[in-house]
């Protein structure tokens, strides 16, 4: 019996550090990003965003699942956000189609993560004060901050348009998408989002359709993400006007 118990004991704290693992592994790719983006690898660079936001949402649900929530965790998790979200989408975007701009595209780029870092920092502080109770964030979160910043690339991997060719609305964009991480008005939280069970088989069919689009035209679902994500942006922006 005794055994029993020594061995769960023991067995714990490795339990909890597979949160803080897959963190870490998100970390690795928002490096690796950096990397590619320096190379000019843009299509590996924006992939491994993509990856690293997919595994900040699986931390956090995994260290709830486990019961291995710690302030660690929460700490390393914020700076793994700022390199991932902050430093290498502004690293992708400024070496994707800001460099013509010279001191004009780097300012941008700097705003960018700058705004990024204050996102994060304010998001800390809410909730370590538990201020945050209604379900919804202050702000674009980083990591819808980082994929929003990112679609000027998305959209070329596409096959879209190409923006390299009017680099001020580079800059314009990564400059309001910034400005949408500081801001003041509350955004949607999925948390917050309740499903009945009679949309349960449609959310399912969406979600394979997600998984699917995901795993063949990753470049067309991140564009239909993003553009779906504004509307729904601004779809809260408004209710909110209408209820005050």
């Amino acid at each position: 019996m005794t055994d029993g118990t020594e061995k769960r004991e023991s067995s714990l704290p490795l339990l909890s550090l597979v949160p803080n693992l897959v963190t870490m592994l998100g970390l690795c790719f928002g490096l690796t990003s950096i990397r590619f983006t320096f190379d000019d690898r843009f299509t590996f660079a924006a992939g491994l965003l993509i990856f690293a936001a997919l595994l900040d949402g699986l931390d956090g649900l995994l260290a709830r699942r486990l019961n291995a929530a710690s302030p660690f965790g929460a700490e390393l998790d914020s700076l793994s956000d700022f390199v991932c979200f902050g430093v290498a989408p502004a690293m992708l975007i400024y070496n994707f189609g800001l460099e013509g701009l010279a001191g004009l595209g780097w300012l941008a780029a700097l705003f960018f993560a700058i705004c990024c870092c204050l996102r994060l920092a304010r998001f800390n502080v809410a909730a370590k004060e538990e201020t945050n109770q209604s379900g919804s964030f202050t702000g674009v979160p980083a990591p819808a901050g980082a994929m929003l910043g990112i679609f000027p690339v998305t959209l070329w991997l596409a096959g879209f348009a190409d923006m390299r060719q009017v680099q001020i609305l580079v800059a314009l964009w990564a400059v309001m998408v910034g400005a949408l991480m500081i801001a003041r008005f509350h955004t949607f939280s999925p948390k917050s989002m309740k499903i009945s069970r009679d949309n349960a088989v449609y959310v399912l069919l969406a979600a394979a359709i997600v998984i699917g689009l995901m795993l063949t035209r990753i470049w067309l679902f991140h564009v239909a993400a993003s553009l779906l994500y504004l509307g729904l942006l601004l779809w809260s922006v408004l209710r909110q006007k209408r209820a005050t």
